[in-house]
């Protein structure tokens, strides 16, 4: 609301100075055309009875001195009458220099007559005598200080006297107190105006943004799981509408919401349910196997054969039952660490022992690097267990009898173990999905170990579980690499890893933070 209305105030504000200048600036050139046009009609006026009044003793050349100096007084007092200017006039008739003629008149100048606003080239250009009027702007002293004034000169041509300077100076004070009175009235309304937008803007804003404001507010608890949350709807406005539309939306939602959430109960608990129902048959089914299977050799080929497939199928069954069981609770979030102290090299050592004869089997060279990870820490032992022989297992199955490294390496805030392929790889699409549950990037694909399509959502799970998280690099052709990274202290997670992924730009060449003296 602040922004808005600052942003509104402003630019009103500068649209009012630049309005009220150029109003302004108006005002001033018309007021002042219109004086200097009044002023220069009277000064010519004037300027034409003073020369009448002294032409009209043309007919006589034996003129004297006082005969001349009454009509110099007439002159004056006529000039006086044909100027009505509200702030005064200032009236000065000077000889022009050079002259030399038999008489002369005494130069005459009224009382206030400011002659240094009279400047040399002022005097000079009336001197010329080119039957214009000079006008000059200058500024007047006076008790209230400096005001504008304008100077107008001309020329008088009077008998036996020669050519004398008639100089004319008008105050304009009453110009630029009328100037001051608009100027103040424009700032005072301009004034009040960014007042009155600043107090409408507000209002309207307010009425737009609080609404705005509850309805994200609204949003926010409905996201965290408050869905009973609406929206007030005050009038029929469109923000009213927007508020029946939005909580019709929240409805809608929440309902199907409600149903989704109840629909993954049901499915949990039928999984759940089935599981354990499963439990009881599959032991003895089990068990019967058992016997079946350690009996092979005494029956027909055919019916031994039978029975090693019979035993080979019931432990993919009794997998895929654990799996699920797993899942259950943690969709249920009913899992719980049960940590102890453990090394994850060491951890490390013992899983790529167990699948050593495995990865000799299927023609892979199984390496493991340890440069870190040699520390105690709390984790719960058998669930890591559980994410190696997933990550190592499926690189086994996808090595493509290539090597296979294992590294473990950690940093001050984490511990991480890589398990690196370079066998068929994965295209984008293919490994942004490889944690989602009974997802296999190619289903036709012949698999030695496991096979359940849960082995790595669940190792995703554990990871979560310890707080820490597992990273997944792959390109077509060259392989790919997983990640596990755990943090040292406790389950607080970490943005960075021991272990980098490679860059995707170039070959991958082993974990970066393996050192060379170690590798």
């Amino acid at each position: 609301m602040f922004r808005s209305v600052s942003i509104t105030v402003i630019t009103t504000g500068l649209a009012v100075v630049v309005i009220g200048t150029a109003v302004m600036v108006s005002i001033s050139n018309n007021v002042y055309a219109q004086r200097r046009d009044q002023i220069e009609s009277e000064s010519a006026r004037a300027t034409l009875v003073a020369q009448n009044i002294f032409d009209a003793a043309t007919a006589s050349e034996d003129n004297n001195q006082s005969e001349l100096e009454t009509l110099q007084n007439e002159a004056q007092q006529a000039i006086l009458s044909n100027t009505t200017s509200p702030g005064g006039t200032a009236v000065a008739i000077e000889r022009t220099p050079g002259q030399t003629t038999p008489q002369t008149l005494q130069t005459i100048v009224t009382r206030d007559f400011p002659d240094a606003v009279i400047t040399d080239a002022m005097r000079k250009e009336v001197g010329k005598d080119t039957g214009r009027l000079s006008l000059q702007p200058v500024r007047l002293d006076d008790a209230r200080g400096r005001q504008p004034g304008l100077a107008v000169g001309s020329t008088l041509q009077i008998p036996s006297a020669g050519q004398y300077e008639l100089y004319l100076v008008y105050d304009l004070s009453d110009a630029q107190q009328t100037l001051d009175f608009v100027s103040q009235t424009l700032s005072i309304g301009g004034v009040a105006l960014i007042v009155l937008i600043a107090l409408v803007t507000s209002l309207v804003v307010r009425l737009v943004v609080v609404p705005i404001r509850g309805a994200a507010e609204t949003s926010r608890k409905i996201a965290a799981g408050r869905l009973d949350e609406r929206i007030p709807v005050h009038g029929n406005d469109d923000i009213a509408t927007l508020a029946r539309s939005f909580n019709g939306m929240a409805d809608a939602v929440s309902r199907q919401i409600t149903q989704l959430a109840e629909l993954s109960r049901v499915q949990q608990r039928f999984v759940s349910d089935v599981s354990h129902e499963l439990r009881t048959p599959l032991t003895t089914i089990r068990l019967a196997g058992d016997v079946l299977y350690d009996a092979r050799h005494a029956f027909e080929p055919a019916v031994g054969r039978s029975a090693e497939l019979l035993h080979a199928q019931v432990e993919r069954f009794e997998l895929l039952l654990a799996d699920l069981l797993e899942i259950s609770r943690y969709d249920a979030q009913a899992v719980q660490l049960d940590t102890e102290p453990v090394v994850p090299a060491a951890l490390a050592a013992d899983i790529v022992e167990e699948f050593r004869p495995l990865a000799d089997r299927a023609g892979v060279d199984l390496v493991l690097l340890t440069p870190g990870g040699h520390t105690t820490m709390q984790l719960d032992a058998k669930r890591i267990r559980r994410i190696m022989r997933n990550l190592v297992g499926n690189a086994i199955e996808h090595g493509e009898e290539r090597p296979v490294q294992v590294v473990v390496d950690s940093d001050a805030r984490t511990v991480a173990i890589a398990v690196r392929d370079h066998g068929v790889g994965m295209p984008p699409e293919d490994a942004a999905r490889v944690f989602d549950r009974f997802w296999r990037a190619d289903p036709s694909r012949k698999r030695t170990i496991g096979g359940t399509g849960l082995g790595l959502a669940i190792s995703l799970g554990d990871a979560h579980l310890h707080g820490g998280r597992i990273d997944v690099w792959s390109r077509v052709g060259e392989g790919s690499a997983f990640v596990l990274t755990l943090p040292r202290s406790g389950q607080e997670q970490t943005a960075t890893s021991a272990i980098p992924l490679p860059d995707l730009d170039d070959p991958y060449d082993g974990p970066r933070s393996v050192r060379e003296e170690d590798a």
